[in-house]
């Protein structure tokens, strides 16, 4: 038998916490830049991350976790998608950018991109000589589930998807918006997680009544995501978005 004084000296030299081991993590999945991840490897809650500084996006599995994801979701208010007409990505702002006003993570001296795969990778490598540029990471995918070791070399394996896609944010209110605000959206975390690029491609800029994660535990998080980014933007979803996002979380 190996002497319990033992498993804690070798539990602190891996970089463990003994007491958090022994308790099965946290599981709020707090953790800034480098900080600690939910026990499910993905991240924290969105019931923990309202302004999503915190890594990733975790599984709602509880019912009371569900209950309460509803009970956001069911503030969402609905109207039909408006013309795509006039839509332009530059619209948003250039993609990434640092100096934008009003939200978390901006003018820290690193894009938006790299803030993301510094927020949600493990083991995470950084340029020689750079503060703000990953070059490596692995990535536990929420919108797959899968476990992704990316390399700059491959920039597209991985991608920051929008969860409120922004082409259905100008449908759905944002074309009325001055510029500034657009860059907002199209920048804050909260609307932001690096997932698997195929993915994302396959999601374009459709709502949930359109596309889902493939990996289904994720999805009714995904959901209440959608709807705390619609919540602070006051944007909108439709009826049938909203209708399957109450659906994922059991309503």
């Amino acid at each position: 038998m190996v002497p319990a004084l033992a498993v804690t000296a070798a539990l602190a030299l891996a970089g463990c916490d003994p007491d958090e081991m022994a308790s099965g993590g946290d599981p709020s999945g707090a953790g800034s830049r480098g900080g600690a991840q939910s026990a499910t490897g993905f991240g924290a809650s969105p019931l923990d991350n309202a302004d999503g500084t915190k890594p990733g996006l975790a599984p709602l599995t509880s019912d009371a976790d569900r209950a309460a994801a509803r009970k956001v979701i069911e503030k969402v208010a609905t109207k039909g998608r408006g013309p795509k007409t006039g839509y332009e990505r530059d619209k948003f702002g250039y993609a990434w950018k640092d100096s934008v006003d009003g939200v978390p993570l901006s003018r820290n001296g690193c894009d938006t991109r790299n803030d993301l795969l510094a927020r949600d990778g493990k083991d995470v490598e950084l340029r020689a000589g750079s503060d703000c540029v990953v070059v490596s990471m692995t990535l536990k995918d929420p919108y797959t589930g899968s476990t992704i070791e990316w390399r700059k070399q491959q920039a597209t394996k991985v991608q920051i998807d929008h969860v409120m896609p922004l082409s259905y944010d100008w449908q759905m209110g944002a074309a009325r918006w001055n510029e500034a605000k657009r860059q907002q959206i199209a920048n804050d975390p909260l609307n932001l997680i690096p997932v698997d690029g195929p993915a994302n491609n396959a999601k374009r800029d459709s709502g949930p009544a359109s596309w889902l994660p493939p990996y289904k535990p994720v999805r009714c998080a995904y959901a209440l995501r959608f709807a705390q980014v619609s919540l602070k933007y006051e944007l909108p979803v439709t009826a049938p978005d909203k209708k399957v996002m109450l659906e994922l979380c059991g309503g």
